[in-house]
């Protein structure tokens, strides 16, 4: 069970939190549980560490920010303890969680599950403090963003959980955002790999890191509500409560053409116009970009008529526009040989989502023909064997979402 910053936002939500794993051990089963800081706790850490140096040691960074979540673990411990559940609270460290050396952004190297599943077994439920594991040079290392969800999905695959329960404060995951399509219907399934296309468009139930995890080591997550009252009914008519299972595409008996629709504003354009075609000319753009850990998504290229120069269009990352701009500016004419930069935020990425496109013809089509009777022009587009992206005007998003979680019957319950 893996609770997020707002389930744990206070001590009154900490006791909530306490009666969702007491109804867990009740019925019998055994449970580990991890936290995250309460919601504002890292921020106001972030916050006192940049106050205290603008450039700072980076393992000092993570002594300071890891300690959000040793509060969460220790207090709801003490809450189960007064509840009569056997609980103790472990640091990452402590398992121990076995981290890169990468502080502020560690990657997972192992997780040893022996000690936990022995103490589960004899009825004792620890909590742990997500986000964070010990690095090679024995020090706190966090995971960086998402890492609670990472954590969770890294321990049940360590003591073999039979499920990865994601409580957070929506109540599963749904075919788009409700905000701006109030008929968006919450899914009672979803494949891994549907979830993973969903979670790097834009949809932010889950980070991309823990569906990876979870996806690789087979660990079944189910995201649900935890403002659910913790004695509501357990069992749905699919045999489990309200709530999204993301699952192995075999769980799935009717796969629907198109699952979910995302969107993503943080996004940007970049043009280089008239680059000298030669040999090596995406290398020269593109390795730049690379060495500077920009991710780069949609590229589009267009050679001129005599096949002397062409324009390169590509997106990425808003927050890195910028800096992107700056690396191909000072690289022009040393290596790198083009006329002129143009560049936007002003974009929005559209993906349509789904796993079984990979035996429907004319998805693709359906969506193009929807948009352009709407008057949405398309400036770039990317097809995977289950996604469709398009990149337009930030302007359009709203519309372009609404238009095809309808084309698709996604407004259908």
């Amino acid at each position: 069970m893996k609770f997020g910053g707002t389930s744990v936002a206070n001590v009154e939500r900490i006791r909530n939190v306490g009666a969702h794993v007491k109804r867990e051990i009740d019925a019998g089963n055994e449970v580990a549980v991890v936290v995250s800081a309460m919601a504002g706790a890292t921020n106001q850490l972030v916050a006192w560490t940049r106050e205290a140096g603008a450039i700072h040691d980076a393992r000092e960074y993570d002594a300071i920010v890891a300690s959000g979540e040793q509060v969460t673990s220790g207090l709801l411990a003490i809450v189960l303890q007064g509840m009569g559940v056997p609980s103790r609270s472990f640091q990452g460290w402590q398992i121990p969680l076995r981290t890169d050396e990468t502080h502020g952004s560690a990657r997972i190297e192992s997780i040893e599950g022996g000690s936990l599943t022995a103490l589960m077994s004899e009825g004792l439920v620890p909590v742990i403090a997500g986000f964070q594991g010990v690095a090679p040079d024995g020090r706190i290392a966090t995971l960086g963003r998402g890492g609670s969800d990472t954590s969770a999905v890294a321990v049940a695959a360590a003591i073999g959980a039979d499920r990865c329960d994601i409580y957070t404060d929506v109540d599963g995951v749904y075919t788009t955002d409700p905000r701006i399509v109030p008929k968006a219907q919450r899914m009672e399934r979803i494949a891994f790999e549907e979830m993973l296309e969903m979670a790097s468009l834009g949809a932010k139930v889950l980070q991309v890191r823990s569906v990876e995890m979870a996806m690789v080591h087979k660990v079944r997550l189910f995201v649900r509500s935890s403002f659910d009252a913790p004695d509501a009914p357990q069992v749905g008519p699919n045999g489990l409560p309200p709530g999204t299972l993301i699952c192995d595409e075999d769980e799935i008996v009717e796969k629907q053409v198109v699952t979910g629709i995302a969107y993503s504003k943080d996004e940007a354009q970049i043009t280089l116009r008239r680059v000298k075609d030669k040999p090596g000319v995406a290398a020269a753009v593109f390795g730049p970009l690379a060495d500077a850990a920009i991710n780069v998504d949609m590229i589009v290229q267009t050679v001129s008529d005599d096949g002397s120069t062409t324009d390169i269009t590509f997106t990425l990352p808003s927050g890195d526009l910028a800096k992107a701009s700056q690396i191909l500016e000072s690289r022009k004419g040393a290596g790198l040989d083009f006329e002129a930069l143009s560049s936007t935020d002003d974009v929005c990425k559209v993906s349509v989502v789904g796993i079984g496109m990979r035996s429907h013809a004319g998805v693709a089509a359906k969506a193009f023909e929807a948009l352009a009777q709407k008057g949405v022009n398309i400036r770039a587009i990317t097809t995977s064997e289950i996604k469709i992206s398009v990149l337009i005007d930030a302007a359009y998003a709203e519309l372009a979402v609404r238009t095809l979680h309808s084309l698709y019957g996604l407004d259908k319950a």
